[in-house]
């Protein structure tokens, strides 16, 4: 039997869906969200050319969306920084990342070993696609997208930077 079936609210759930699919605004924020994340990835790949910026993005299951960027001096570390929109919260964060789950748990332990406290360092464990967190907006405004796209950036390269400088010194 698939899963679905076993769960019982489904049924409610996938009401409740077609009820908020039907008003529009769902679709119509989402299909923005999603166009805004589009050109924010634009914006870097365009600006940054000695980052690698991957043409895909991950757009989840409404959980979180995200897209990376591996600026040169990670490349050989295989690490990479990812710009994620978490769903349930309604803002961005900026990740480091590993290219694997090994290299996710080589990094995650120099960080958490070294006692650095400049950005989060989640716990490990199973889901966890992270090894250092940093929120670049907290409460997004979504009526000034130049501004957001100036603070995501700058926050951003001041992460690259930050994480770059520890690497060196580690």
């Amino acid at each position: 039997m698939p899963a679905v079936e076993r769960a019982s609210p489904f049924k409610e759930y996938m009401q409740e869906y077609k009820r908020q699919m039907g008003k529009g605004d769902i679709r119509e924020a989402y299909r923005g969200l999603m166009e805004y994340i589009m050109a924010l990835r634009s914006h870097f790949a365009e600006k940054y050319p000695a980052y690698s910026v991957p043409g895909n993005i991950y757009y989840g299951y409404m959980d979180m969306t995200y897209f990376s960027i591996v600026p040169e001096s990670f490349k050989s570390s295989k690490l990479k920084v990812a710009i994620v929109f978490l769903h349930d919260t309604c803002r961005f964060e900026v990740w480091l990342a590993g290219s694997n789950r090994q290299v996710q748990a080589q990094y995650w332990k120099l960080f958490k070993e070294s006692g650095w406290k400049k950005y989060r360092i989640p716990a490990m464990g199973k889901g966890v696609d992270s090894i250092v967190e940093h929120t670049l907006a907290e409460n997004p405004d979504f009526g000034d997208l130049e501004s957001l796209t100036r603070q995501i950036e700058a926050k951003t390269l001041r992460f690259i930077g930050d994480i770059e400088e520890f690497l060196s010194k580690h």
